[in-house]
């Protein structure tokens, strides 16, 4: 296997295993990596088989499976609603929208994350429920990237009813009304909050 090709797939330089010269837990952690590299190597060769196996092709003929395959440019192939949440999880939402900035500014364009608008607001709705205002974090941080969405607002709208701030969210209801007029699940959601809000005012 072409070394050349190894770290262009993992996105790093060839010191990344091979900078553990003269002993010590750096000639350990060195081995480790290369331990490691040499058993993906080895499974990469096993995968490419049963899938000839498999298929009844020639190798010339079969998708092969390669580092960049799951790599895509990083030595650790996490997806990245994996990292977010973790970071969600451990330091917040404004961190994991710190995070995300960081990621974009230096992977958007290529094919090591899905910085689609839709793949953040799945991130999102996996902690809107329980974390409200780390969902506002990202959904913002969101709005700086896609200024016009219809969704984001809507769910905008979502995480400050969880919050029981009824202000907030019917602006944001409106404001994705506004950016879509067809959408009758935040249409009937608003008109919800605007009832419950006139009846408040009357008892």
């Amino acid at each position: 296997m072409d070394m050349q090709q190894v770290s262009q797939a993992l996105g790093v330089r060839c010191n990344y295993c091979h900078s553990g010269f003269g002993g010590g837990e750096k000639q350990l952690a060195a081995d480790k990596k290369k331990s490691i590299a040499l058993a993906m190597m080895a499974m990469t060769r096993d995968l490419n088989a049963q899938v000839q196996e498999a298929t009844g092709k020639p190798a010339n003929e079969t998708a092969r499976v390669e580092c960049v395959t799951c790599h895509r440019g990083v030595a650790i192939p996490r997806p990245l609603s994996a990292i977010i949440l973790r970071t969600v999880a451990e330091q917040g939402g404004v961190a994991a929208a710190e995070q995300y900035r960081e990621l974009r500014k230096q992977f958007f364009g290529r094919a090591t994350y899905d910085f689609s608008e839709d793949a953040l607001l799945d991130i999102v709705q996996r902690v809107v429920e329980g974390k409200p205002d780390d969902a506002i974090a990202l959904l913002r941080m969101s709005l700086e990237f896609n200024p016009q969405s219809a969704k984001t607002y809507a769910l905008l709208g979502f995480a400050y009813t969880r919050k029981v701030d009824d202000a907030s969210a019917m602006t944001n209801l409106e404001k994705s009304l506004e950016l879509d007029p067809t959408n009758a699940m935040v249409r009937g959601r608003l008109e919800q909050l605007q009832e419950y809000r006139r009846r408040s005012q009357q008892q």
